[in-house]
């Protein structure tokens, strides 16, 4: 399987991107859940599937714990998850408390890892490497495109039946030269 995408134009006036086309990932109706997870995860490892399921289940709450004890939540080979919110701006410092804080989120940044893609030799004999960072959680995975008129195979093992017509999707991202 691989992450399927369409092509799109960015139809934005105001851009700097107007008129250039761009890959929109395209995703089907469905979500993974729990039960999902714990079926496949399963098939990887010894552990049971209820025993999977209930340490998922009991993840939020660990998470929230460490959240109000100011903490960030690290788990190897996905990445770190930390409390972010907005405030209201106000005159004073002492203005400023708990009821100044307007929304409240989880933030993500994936794990990643630094790869050697080349090394250069400068003339004093010293070697410089070229690399970049991967993001684990994605560095393998597949692209592939899709027609707007094709629908993904739905997920295997995927337990939530529907409509599995892909689709597009935003996310607030503005289009960007192939980030």
């Amino acid at each position: 399987m691989s992450q399927k995408f369409i092509k799109t134009q960015n139809k934005i006036k105001d851009s700097k991107a107007f008129g250039k086309y761009f890959a929109k990932a395209v995703y089907d109706n469905n979500f993974i859940g729990t039960d999902d997870l714990g079926e496949f995860i399963q098939t990887q490892c010894s552990v049971k599937k209820s025993d999977i399921k209930a340490v998922l289940q009991e993840l939020g709450e660990a998470m929230k714990h460490f959240f109000e004890l100011g903490q960030k939540v690290k788990i190897d080979g996905i990445g770190i998850f930390k409390v972010g919110f907005s405030s209201i701006g106000v005159a004073k410092a002492e203005q400023v408390n708990a009821s100044t804080i307007t929304s409240r989120r989880v933030l993500f940044s994936p794990e990643t890892e630094r790869i050697v893609v080349g090394q250069t030799t400068n003339a004093h004999g010293v070697v410089k490497q070229k690399y970049v960072s991967a993001k684990s959680l994605l560095k393998d995975v597949v692209f592939e495109e899709a027609h707007e008129n094709a629908s993904p195979a739905p997920s295997e093992g995927g337990s939530n039946s529907g409509n599995n017509s892909p689709v597009p999707t935003n996310n607030g991202d503005e289009p960007n030269d192939g980030d």
